[in-house]
């Protein structure tokens, strides 16, 4: 069970201060989400935040490019730190090849898709992709309430994974909390991206340590 908080809820007057405390307190992943104001209608920050905090610490990153023609912008996001580059089934026309592109720019690739989208729609890159990103909020702002229909998408894919015998994870992302966490891992979620949750505690690091506990435990069960 990997905990990766999303940085965009952080306080980025402070942001050095911010991922201290995520990395003391037992994070696996930083989760940066990039908004281009088109994909998504609001903007985040791009390649040269990004390169900057890989400067700053050791944990690695799990990039979730929310923008138009991504394959433009894959190499700009390597880093010594880029474990995954997440990009969304929704922005490319040609899926395989985009995932072929992160894959020898020397990352991870993975797959996104939003509440609409089915699973199905992943069927034929299912054995390509080293995540799959289900999106449980309508992507684009922090904070939004949980859906639901998340936990049947990622039952589907779970059994598509044991099914064919693949080792992609399975992440969430959007409204995840410790009230829901627990039944997202016994749905098959992997990797659980957390924002406002984390890092609006009073103690940012204790309320990690507390998460990822948790999270072992529930692996655990």
């Amino acid at each position: 069970m990997l905990l990766a908080p999303s940085i965009l809820a952080s306080d980025f007057t402070d942001l050095k201060s911010e991922i201290k405390k995520i990395e003391e307190g037992g994070a696996d992943l930083i989760h940066m989400d990039i908004m281009d104001g088109h994909f998504v209608p609001n903007i985040s920050y791009g390649p040269d935040i990004v390169r900057q905090i890989s400067e700053i610490t050791d944990m690695p990153f799990d990039v979730h490019l929310m923008i138009e023609n991504p394959e433009r912008y894959i190499e700009k996001f390597i880093t010594k730190n880029t474990e995954y580059i997440c990009v969304h089934e929704e922005a490319s026309v040609h899926l395989n090849r985009l995932i072929d592109q992160i894959k020898s720019a020397g990352a991870r690739a993975g797959v996104a898709i939003n509440p609409s989208t089915p699973v199905v729609m992943l069927d034929e890159v299912l054995r390509d992709v080293d995540m799959v990103l289900v999106m449980a909020v309508n992507p684009g702002f922090g904070g939004q309430k949980f859906l639901d229909l998340s936990y049947n998408k990622i039952k589907a894919l779970d059994e598509k994974r044991k099914h064919m015998d693949l080792g992609f994870k399975i992440a969430v992302d959007g409204g995840v909390t410790l009230d829901n966490a627990e039944k997202l891992a016994a749905s098959g979620s992997d990797i659980f991206v957390m924002g406002t949750y984390i890092f609006k505690a009073e103690d940012v690091r204790a309320h990690t340590e507390h998460v990822k506990k948790q999270l072992v435990k529930y692996k655990q069960c």
